[in-house]
């Protein structure tokens, strides 16, 4: 690490070298929003961390996301990572964990993401009223989603279903089923397990009917670059394979982007083959597809690698799925800005706050 000084504005302890963090007196400082999800996921990440014999401490801090009403396509993207990582910048929180979704695609070469911990399970979550499944939802039903996505896929099916935007927590956003607002909910399963209520879901959706945004179910553990020591410590809750399918997954995202917001879906799963001596290898399969907002049109496509080349396979299936007429599906927001799907979670106005 760098040694530098550090000030803990929020305790009024006093400065500590960074080679001293970890300790009882100046644990690691974990930035989170300050919704139940997010606050579980950094949670996770605290306790791996204790776990492994360094201390550590949740700080919440208010993103300008969690404050607004308005959609996401019009706040912008990143817009629930940049108060976190202004904070890391800065020096007040060490460490950052982000719904991976969230982030940009383009890096910042101030910050790493030091670990990337095993994915939960990617897919798509229906929550819908009397515990009925997509298919029997009538046509009118009223599903809400915050993902155009999302949108565009339910549309494609031809169920005739009427697609309601949504903002909120999970909380939030389950209630309006419960209430009758809407007739269902898509969120992503991930978010649901984590805060323990897979008992709401009515139905998982495969892949083969929505396939789910780039890095969906993951988390990025983000730290600064000139942070060394605190790089290699949080590595080890990296997980290889994991790391290889978000890998993919942005490239292909990052590739299709270029100032669109087209609804994009991608996939990737480590799967065993057999090389050309017959032995199992493990390789990566991946899935992409761009869709028109209004569902009228859906492009996919697939290809299988290795997993050393996951990058590589991303931009070769994004350019797949430009040669295939993928180029005619996107779409511009106005302003030139590429957007990423976020995350199914919003959180209320939280004072930044240390959490042991």
């Amino acid at each position: 690490m760098t040694g530098a000084m550090v000030q803990d504005t929020q305790t009024g302890r006093e400065a500590v070298p960074d080679t001293m963090r970890g300790t009882v007196d100046a644990p690691w400082r974990i930035g989170t929003r300050g919704s139940l999800l997010a606050l579980t996921q950094a949670g996770h990440v605290r306790d791996e961390l204790i776990a492994a014999g360094q201390q550590a401490e949740l700080v919440i801090v208010k993103t300008a996301g969690d404050q607004s009403s308005a959609p996401v396509q019009t706040i912008g993207v990143g817009v629930f990572t940049a108060a976190l990582r202004d904070e890391l910048a800065a020096g007040t929180v060490d460490i950052a964990v982000h719904s991976y979704k969230d982030l940009p695609t383009a890096q910042d070469p101030r910050f790493e993401i030091a670990a990337i911990p095993a994915r939960q399970d990617p897919r798509d979550a229906l929550v819908a009223r009397d515990g009925l499944v997509l298919g029997e939802l009538p046509a009118g039903s009223r599903i809400g989603t915050s993902a155009p996505r999302r949108a565009s896929q339910l549309l494609a099916l031809g169920l005739g279903h009427e697609i309601v935007p949504l903002r909120g927590n999970l909380d939030t956003r389950l209630a309006k089923v419960a209430n009758g607002e809407l007739d269902a909910v898509v969120v992503a399963r991930a978010g649901l397990a984590r805060i323990n209520r897979l008992d709401a879901v009515t139905e998982s959706l495969e892949p083969v009917q929505m396939l789910p945004a780039p890095a969906q179910g993951a988390l990025a553990v983000e730290c600064r670059s000139e942070d060394t020591e605190l790089v290699t410590i949080l590595s080890a809750l990296d997980d290889a394979g994991t790391r290889a399918a978000i890998t993919a997954e942005r490239a292909l995202l990052a590739e299709l982007e270029a100032g669109c917001t087209a609804p994009i879906g991608a996939l990737a799963e480590v799967v065993e083959s057999l090389d050309d001596d017959g032995r199992v290898v493990d390789e990566l399969s991946l899935r992409g597809c761009v869709a028109a907002i209004d569902g009228s049109d859906t492009i996919r496509a697939s290809v299988v690698g290795s997993l050393a080349d996951a990058a590589e396979l991303g931009r070769a299936l994004a350019r797949e799925l430009l040669e295939l007429g993928a180029r005619d599906l996107l779409s511009d927001p106005g302003d030139g800005s590429p957007v990423a799907e976020q995350s199914d979670d919003s959180s209320n106005p939280s004072p930044m706050e240390n959490i042991r």
